[in-house]
């Protein structure tokens, strides 16, 4: 029988990559890890958390503003970047140590470093070559650009996060649910943004509801959103980037101080030696797994992002953890990608569960849809304009709840729990059966009673 220098080697330090190795070698497996950048991947350094972070900062400007209608009164506020993006360093930073120890104290042996596969059982980290039973690829994605003359004086989300200063203007391309988010962090904070989409509806892969309802709120706080519209050319003249516009119909011009792209993501697997070594990989680049997460080289395991499933830290995390089970704890389990709850945390925040009603008149055919759009009863004294909408999709033949959608504030913090309910197949009697906690946004998705 060969032996090897580990039994798990695992390439990429993001979340999946760091859950699957503790968990393997909690399992009895000797586990090392490598990672070239900081620990905690995507998530924790250029994504989820500096995103909230800095989505709480830019609520403050909602939040004085409303205060007033309260009997607050407010003197003259200002904003600081350079306080809120050293406070968020300090706080990554923590967080990076934290994945350090929690690896450490679990016996994993953690190497910095890029890796790259040899073969079906090699690694080279550092110009050694490490020998393992199995190989695990986490190693997430990263912003793609579109291509255009002047394009390389936009920035990605990953520069986002490191910029010297808040830009007076900014132009935001995209349509996803990266764009709308920035987008509105920009906004909040003081800039003058103007979100342009290709396309006719911004986060067009959820309910068909969210993206129409979603673009007249931010509408209302100042953003200029501009459908059907792409950058033709970008010219830079000093700070300031002169893009000329391809309009349907017409074209014109806009001036920025900043251009950000968040029109898409692609796969981590530059340099890391996959035709070498036999992987197989789609025309996006993304590895090609099977149910067990196994590559085309059965000793060759990926997940994340780097497989273009689910691109959601908590499932890359289960995805680790099935990885280390099926692997150290004969295990055969296989992980659903249904009723994943995953919320945008744009300015209202946008969250969903389950099914949409395309998705749920396809499935099902007869369905009831229920809706309600709503001013929050705080905004009755704040003066705000905004309003919040949801949405239940049911399944008319068996009564369950299929869909949960939400646009309003904290919609992830309320669909969470719908998120529990989908998953224990609760019906909409149920739904009416509950007793609502009152006064709340919550009670709402338990007293839709009337289907549209």
């Amino acid at each position: 029988m060969a032996t090897y220098d580990y039994d798990l080697f695992t390439i990429g330090g993001g979340s999946g990559g760091v859950r699957a190795s503790r968990f393997a070698s909690q399992y009895g497996a000797k586990v090392a890890l490598a990672e070239k950048s900081a620990l905690g991947g995507t998530c924790v350094n250029l994504g989820c958390i500096p995103k909230k972070l800095m989505s709480y900062a830019a609520h403050f400007h909602d939040d004085f503003a409303d205060a007033a209608g309260f009997g607050w009164q407010l003197g003259k506020t200002r904003f600081d970047w350079a306080t809120l993006i050293a406070n968020k360093n300090r706080e990554i930073e923590r967080l990076n140590g934290i994945y350090r120890t929690v690896l450490e104290q679990a016996s994993v042996a953690v190497l910095d470093g890029h890796a790259h596969i040899e073969d079906a059982h090699t690694v080279v980290v550092n110009g050694r070559s490490i020998t393992a039973r199995f190989i695990l690829i986490a190693t997430g994605g990263r912003p793609t650009r579109p291509v255009f003359p002047g394009g390389e004086y936009g920035i990605t989300s990953d520069d986002f996060f490191h910029m010297d200063a808040l830009p007076a203007r900014a132009v935001v391309t995209g349509g996803g649910y990266i764009a709308v988010e920035l987008a509105s962090i920009l906004n909040g904070l003081g800039s003058k943004v103007t979100l342009i989409y290709r396309g006719s509806r911004i986060l067009r892969t959820m309910d068909h509801d969210l993206g129409p309802f979603l673009a007249a709120e931010m509408a209302k706080k100042g953003i200029d959103v501009r459908f059907d519209t792409d950058i033709e050319a970008m010219h830079v003249d000093g700070a300031v980037k002169h893009l000329q516009l391809n309009t349907k119909p017409g074209s014109g011009g806009i001036d920025a101080e900043c251009v950000l792209f968040a029109t898409g993501r692609a796969a981590n697997t530059v340099h890391l030696g996959l035709e070498k070594a036999g992987i197989a990989v789609r025309e996006n680049g993304s590895i090609v797994v099977d149910a067990q997460f196994r590559t085309s080289i059965d000793s060759i395991y990926a997940i994340g992002d780097v497989i273009d499933r689910v691109a959601l830290t908590p499932v890359a995390l289960a995805e680790g953890m099935m990885v280390a089970a099926n692997l150290f704890q004969q295990g055969e389990r296989r992980l659903s990608y249904e009723n994943i709850p995953t919320a945008v945390f744009s300015h209202p925040n946008v969250a969903t569960v389950g099914m949409t009603e395309l998705d749920a008149r396809q499935k099902y055919g007869t369905i009831k849809i229920f809706k309600s759009e709503f001013k929050a009863l705080k905004h009755t004294l704040s003066g705000s304009t905004e309003r919040t909408f949801m949405k239940l999709v049911v399944d008319a033949d068996s009564d369950r709840v299929v869909g949960v959608h939400m646009v309003g504030p904290d919609a992830g913090e309320l669909v969470q729990g719908f998120a529990v309910a989908l998953q224990c197949n609760a019906t909409k009697a149920q739904f009416d059966a509950t007793i609502g906690i009152h006064p709340t946004m919550a009670e709402e998705f338990v007293t839709m009673r009337t289907p549209v």
